[in-house]
């Protein structure tokens, strides 16, 4: 049997700052970007077709929690 995907999600993205430092200080992302082996920004079509088409419908479909309430500190 087939793996099921689930379809894209559509409004606000809920934040988790959990997360958002994780991704940024995973040893991972630290060693790629030291030994420069890091693909450019928007190859990601070439590295990983799948994963970018979903990253795109996903992007355009959903809204930052963040842009929504900058402006009311600005």
């Amino acid at each position: 049997m087939g793996r099921r995907k689930s379809p894209v999600k559509i409004g606000i993205r809920k934040p988790s700052i959990r997360k958002s430092i994780a991704v940024r200080t995973s040893p991972k992302r630290i060693v790629k970007a030291k030994l420069g082996l890091s693909a450019p920004r928007g190859w990601g079509w070439l590295t990983n077709p799948r994963r970018a088409a979903y990253n795109r419908a996903y992007n355009r479909s959903t809204v930052s929690f963040w842009s929504i309430i900058r402006p009311l500190f600005r």
